[in-house]
């Protein structure tokens, strides 16, 4: 594993997820259609995700997340076109999100992992440093943890040929608790990495076990809660934040906005305000 592979900094992200009601709101599809895209949704004011690289220079953020079911088209031309606007822009592609596949599935794994891999493929085209998979939607019995391991090393393995780095999130049943992510994560010895959402998880042992798999952090997903009328759980967000300077946490903050208001760069700053304190 090279140190291109593993380095980080410590900076701010926005993830294509936090921007879905600018770029049109895309229909999330699955490996059911293979890789065909589905008819979008987008309208005609959208911004087109070509020019989000430098909109997003001009939010001064040069670091960007993106959902897979954001790219509009998988023909090589415009897999080169977005490479060079990234580029154009001085914004690091970080990561592709492939949000979608379930590699634990009773009937569906083997078509759900070949569809993944193709995805991992299209990171490496786009520049990306990392791919972030989902570990599992299954329940955490020993078979479908090793089930996950196994596909997870096989994974990692085709990524890296292709300079990229893998990464797995606390999301989803597999890895909905703490002493399942470090099961994976011994086994794999070093060789993914974690993409760290507080937003995932909730419940009396929140922070308790978002600290203990904090460590694993490549990345992080800094998502804030809003209520109905906007307002930020600012106590929930500084405590999450906290876990991660506690955790030494190095690599790039992506703000996650899901909130009420349909401003998204709006809701954007308000997180900025706050994480921005974080990247000393």
């Amino acid at each position: 594993m090279t140190n291109a592979l593993s380095s980080t900094a410590l900076r701010l992200s926005v993830s294509t997820w936090s921007l879905h009601r600018t770029l049109g709101s895309a229909d999330r599809y699955g490996p059911e259609h293979g890789l065909h895209i589905p008819a979008h949704t987008t309208g005609s004011d959208a911004l087109p995700l070509l020019e989000l690289p430098r909109r997003l220079a001009e939010f001064g953020i040069h670091t960007l997340e993106i959902c897979y079911f954001h790219l509009p088209s998988l023909e090589r031309e415009y897999l080169a076109e977005l490479r060079a606007a990234l580029e154009e822009a001085q914004v690091e592609l970080f990561s592709l999100l492939i949000d979608n596949g379930d590699i634990t599935h009773p009937v569906h794994a083997e078509r759900d992992t070949a569809w993944i891999s193709s995805w991992i493929d299209i990171a490496g085209l786009l520049g990306a440093k990392r791919a972030r998979v989902i570990a599992g939607k299954a329940e955490p019995t020993m078979e479908n943890i090793q089930t996950s391991v196994r596909t997870l090393r096989h994974f990692a393995e085709r990524a890296e040929a292709s300079n990229v780095r893998l990464m797995t999130e606390n999301w989803y049943e597999l890895l909905s608790r703490p002493e399942v992510v470090h099961t994976v994560f011994e086994q794999l010895e070093g060789h993914i990495g974690l993409c760290f959402d507080f937003g995932n998880w909730s419940g009396p042992t929140k922070y308790e076990d978002l600290a203990a798999i904090a460590r694993y952090a490549e990345s992080c997903h800094t998502k804030a809660h809003f209520d109905a009328g906007g307002v930020m759980d600012t106590a929930d967000y500084l405590r999450c934040l906290d876990i991660t300077r506690a955790a030494g946490f190095s690599g790039p903050y992506t703000l996650i906005y899901d909130g009420p208001s349909a401003d998204e760069w709006a809701g954007l700053a308000s997180e900025r305000e706050i994480v921005t304190r974080y990247l000393h």
